[in-house]
């Protein structure tokens, strides 16, 4: 079914595109709307009709998910919009707001449906309960079902975040609406009302949906670390360059989904020709555009490569870095002659997410330097890593 809407509303299959894009969520977004609206309102009548809080419960989460999907469809409406003299980056964070918007309806429903089942408990009612209304809830439990795996494919098509927590409350509905199957069985066969505990399950279930998708959403609007994937293939696509001897200062800016901003750095020959070895960056700025969708500006780094020396106390002062912590690393590696003494200046890197007692650590770099040659002092600048 999923395939079948997809082959029938998207023409175009480059989630690049963002009119694409905005077509992919129009999509998921009409079809929740579609789906719930006719969902909440069968159960409205048999929770009625049956005297099921649980049931009614239910209907009313289906109802704020058609809320959801109607201010989804709004996001990817706005997001879509053209750059202007104000957003210069476009709209895509729009993307991330209507996702914090649909996550803290979850948990306003979830805080609602809590205060109702407590007050079942407290004053319980046997539901009647038939075999057509558990008839409905096994179909509702599995269109919900259905509904989780079309929002979740395509979040993971388009990269979209307001579309995975639509799928994540889908897939709390789901359970819930099983739960809520669960207690009707129960009262119909044993003659027990567990209709307010039912509802109870189905109310912490929604508030923990809820707090694991708006942490992520938070995430995203604060700024997350890039994705380590992202940034593996960004160094591995550099690397097809043979001028280029390594990259470093990654930073990653996300204006919303499809709208990356890169910078980096780029060591290349200090006795390059200055204007070729700057048509190949313009190149491979070029080029991660076109294989990454991101617009990327790079600063040329240049380094000395065919000096004996330079190399050799390159690679000695990547060892001693390397044996005090695996994770740092050193770049901008040059050394200057003063006569009486030699520089050797180069920037190390660290961990972002660590302490550590930077100048412990340069003051042991720079014996191990010096006592290798008295007249080497090394001169560090000591960085932290955006990635």
């Amino acid at each position: 079914m999923t395939n079948l809407l997809i082959k029938l509303f998207i023409k175009d299959k480059d989630v690049n595109n963002l009119e694409t894009r905005g077509k992919y969520g129009i999509l998921s977004s009409a079809t929740g709307i579609i789906v719930n609206i006719l969902l909440s309102i069968v159960k409205i009548i048999i929770g009625v009709v049956a005297n099921s809080i649980s049931i009614i419960s239910d209907a009313l989460n289906n109802i704020t998910d058609v809320g959801s999907s109607i201010v989804t469809m709004i996001g990817f409406k706005i997001s879509q919009k053209k750059i202007d003299k104000d957003h210069p980056w476009g709209h895509g964070r729009m993307e991330y707001i209507t996702a914090f918007i649909v996550d803290i309806i979850i948990l306003m429903v979830g805080f609602e449906l809590l205060k109702t089942s407590i007050y079942k408990i407290i004053n319980p009612e046997l539901p009647a309960v038939s075999n057509v209304t558990i008839l409905i809830l096994i179909i509702a439990v599995l269109t919900k079902l259905w509904l989780f795996l079309f929002y979740k494919k395509i979040a993971k098509i388009i990269n979209s975040n307001a579309i995975k927590g639509n799928a994540y409350d889908s897939i709390s509905d789901s359970v819930s609406t099983l739960v809520v199957l669960i207690s009707a069985i129960i009262a119909k066969v044993f003659g027990i009302s567990i209709d307010g505990y039912a509802s109870l399950v189905v109310s912490a279930f929604i508030l923990f949906t809820g707090y694991k998708a708006i942490k992520e959403t938070i995430d995203l609007l604060l700024g997350m670390k890039p994705d380590p994937e992202f940034i593996n293939d960004i160094e591995a696509e550099t690397k097809k360059y043979e001028i280029i001897s390594g990259i470093h200062d990654i930073m990653v800016h996300d204006y919303g989904p499809g709208r990356k901003i890169v910078s980096f750095h780029a060591e290349v020959p200090a006795d390059g020709d200055i204007c070729k070895v700057h048509d190949i960056i313009d190149q491979m700025e070029q080029d991660l555009y076109e294989k990454f969708n991101c617009i990327t500006t790079i600063h040329m780094d240049p380094i000395v490569v065919d000096n004996e020396e330079i190399n050799e106390m390159k690679e000695f002062t990547k060892d001693i870095v390397n044996e005090l912590n695996s994770e740092f690393s050193i770049h901008d590696f040059r050394m200057t002659d003063g006569g009486k003494r030699i520089n050797l200046i180069f920037d190390l890197v660290v961990p972002r997410d660590k302490e550590y007692n930077k100048e412990e650590i340069v003051k042991n770099i720079q014996e191990k330097i010096h006592n290798k040659n008295n007249k080497y002092y090394a001169v560090i600048k000591v960085e932290t890593s955006y990635i």
